[in-house]
């Protein structure tokens, strides 16, 4: 992405160096302390955090106020229309049985020994279109079905498709973390994305398939009783084309294809690895570099994913004119809070560019003798720990770290991004809903959720830094 979230400009106040790390430590004290002890919104601490910082670090009022909504503004055109368009994909996906079609033909040809593959793949191919909590809740129903009919373990096939899921997440566009984070660290799209689809498939393997050999038996949990259904998000009513309303068997019959459901998946990562393939061979001059530059710019190549889906998801599967615009409609509400918290995480960033700490913080950085990478990942952590939220902690140590990602390389800027990433799933536990979802849905206790989900991601973000830091001495 070749825009930045952070507007680089002099600083707005003349404050020295210990107290603007004092105002970033407070401020970013303070935010932590609203979200984890008070309970506040993510979206209202980060405000109150932005003018903390700004007051502290000398800034007039008025201009913490402006920094703060000039970086809202900033984060919104630049990221939250993506995350908009990544949400009606993946409402279109969901309503017109695409997601069913692909779980059921994947787990269909899948034996039971390869079933925890199968389940990962399923996982990764859910994940890559949709925010977690929906795939989440796409697949709770799939993976205790699957167990039921398998007759396998639960934590056997729901770790793999967990981690699958969890490590698109974290890693890999569109997803709101990552988009934020390659926007304010200014990485290359197309770069990030390789690597970041590099990293991923060893990290999704062992903390999937390979570690839920152990983990089913650590937490030897059985299907909880409750109706299979039960977290299945409600059928689409499709009319004949006779008129009437459709059977069960008419509705599922009329799902799109498996080969056409997995082209409309991939079809926004292809054009957007397209664009990266003609940065990378410089064909300046060239018609189709030109073609290219343009079907794969993110918001480009997400708009056409969705009019394309509107066609091969919505009338492929019979919906009509009508319910399609429904389903695109339902889409944006759910994702209102991680708007607002993503705007507000730019402002937050955006005001520490503006009091020039970011400028004090990457010099510390510089003359420290620790990895830049290692560094990074630490800083989201650390957030991670005390939010709770995989997102927040992203974006937020991707604008710490923003002065730093300056002097890096292409390859080194994409792999800060993956650091971070790495970093916001580590160890998720009481804070994070995702945390609360895993245990109620698979009738876990706290412990039993502890040492399955909470493991896999620790293993995911330790497992994901050694790659980065692998990568990082040929890259």
């Amino acid at each position: 992405m070749s825009s930045t979230l952070l507007t680089a400009a002099a600083p707005l106040t003349s404050a020295g160096s210990t107290q603007l790390i004092a105002a970033a430590l407070v401020g970013i004290a303070v935010i932590v302390l609203l979200i984890t002890q008070l309970k506040l919104h993510p979206f209202l601490s980060l405000t109150v955090g932005s003018i903390t910082v700004g007051a502290l670090g000398g800034m007039q009022l008025k201009d913490a106020l402006t920094s703060f909504g000039t970086g809202v503004g900033a984060t919104v055109a630049s990221v939250g229309t993506l995350i908009a368009l990544g949400a009606m994909f993946g409402r279109l996906l969901a309503d017109s049985g695409g997601a069913d079609q692909i779980v059921d033909t994947i787990v269909r040809r899948a034996t039971a020994r390869s079933l925890p593959w199968a389940m990962a793949l399923v996982g990764a191919l859910i994940g890559l279109p949709m925010f977690f909590e929906i795939g989440l809740v796409l697949l709770i129903p799939v993976i205790l079905l699957v167990s039921r009919r398998s007759g396998l373990p639960l934590m056997r096939v729901g770790i793999p498709a967990l981690a699958g899921l969890s490590v698109m997440h974290g890693l890999v566009p569109p997803h709101p973390g990552p988009l934020v984070a390659i926007a304010a660290l200014n990485a290359n799209l197309g770069v990030t994305m390789a690597l970041g689809v590099l990293v991923a498939i060893p990290v999704v393997a062992l903390a999937g398939p390979l570690l839920s050999k152990h983990v089913a038996r650590w937490v030897p949990a059985a299907e909880p009783a409750v109706l299979v259904t039960s977290g299945a998000p409600a059928p689409v009513v499709r009319e004949r084309s006779g008129g009437g309303a459709a059977s069960d068997a008419d509705d599922v019959a009329r799902r799109p294809t498996f080969a056409v459901t997995l082209c409309t998946v991939l079809l926004p990562v292809v054009l957007m690895m397209g664009k990266a393939l003609v940065d990378v061979f410089r064909t300046d001059g060239n018609g189709v570099r030109a073609a290219l530059d343009f079907l794969g710019t993110p918001l480009v190549a997400l708009l056409l994913a969705v009019f394309v889906a509107m066609v091969t998801f919505g009338r492929g599967s019979g919906m009509n004119r009508a319910q399609i615009a429904t389903s695109l409609e339902k889409s944006l509400p759910p994702i209102a809070g991680i708007l607002l918290i993503v705007a507000a995480v730019g402002g937050f960033k955006q005001t520490l560019v503006d009091t020039g700490i970011g400028g004090v913080l990457a010099h510390a950085i510089a003359g420290s003798s620790m990895s830049p990478l290692l560094l990074a990942w630490i800083v989201a952590v650390l957030i991670r720990l005390a939010t709770g939220s995989a997102t927040v902690a992203t974006v937020t140590a991707s604008g710490i770290l923003a002065p730093l990602a300056l002097t890096l390389s292409t390859g080194q800027t994409s792999l800060l991004v993956l650091a971070i990433g790495s970093g916001s799933l580590f160890f998720s536990h009481v804070n994070d809903a995702g945390f609360w979802l895993v245990k109620e849905y698979f009738g876990l206790t706290v412990a039993e959720t502890i040492k399955s989900w909470s493991v896999m991601e620790t293993v995911i973000s330790v497992a994901g830094l050694l790659l980065v830091l692998l990568l990082s001495l040929v890259v």
